[in-house]
């Protein structure tokens, strides 16, 4: 099975799921705000900052370039400087 690994100072995030709201109101998923946060699956080859495989993170709205692989969806390829946090 084939693996993303991404270049340069970049991560490679899997973007949480979206979560329903208690209301029960249903919009479709064109009128939902994507998540802006995420963990960590695969670091750059070059790592400046002290982040890891596995952390939770948050990041910018319109951050990073979506990629799907294997036909899944919901991966992020983005710059570590777009990385606003950590959750510890």
């Amino acid at each position: 099975m084939s693996q993303l690994k991404p270049l340069g100072a970049r991560l490679l995030v899997k973007r949480q799921e979206a979560q329903t709201t208690q209301g029960g109101i249903f919009l479709p998923e064109t009128a939902q705000e994507k998540p802006k946060q995420g963990t960590i699956v695969a670091l750059g080859t070059e790592n400046p900052s002290n982040v890891k495989v596995g952390d939770e993170v948050f990041f910018s709205s319109y951050a990073g370039s979506e990629v799907s692989h294997l036909g899944q969806e919901g991966y992020l390829i983005l710059p570590i400087e777009e990385v606003l946090c950590v959750v510890e």
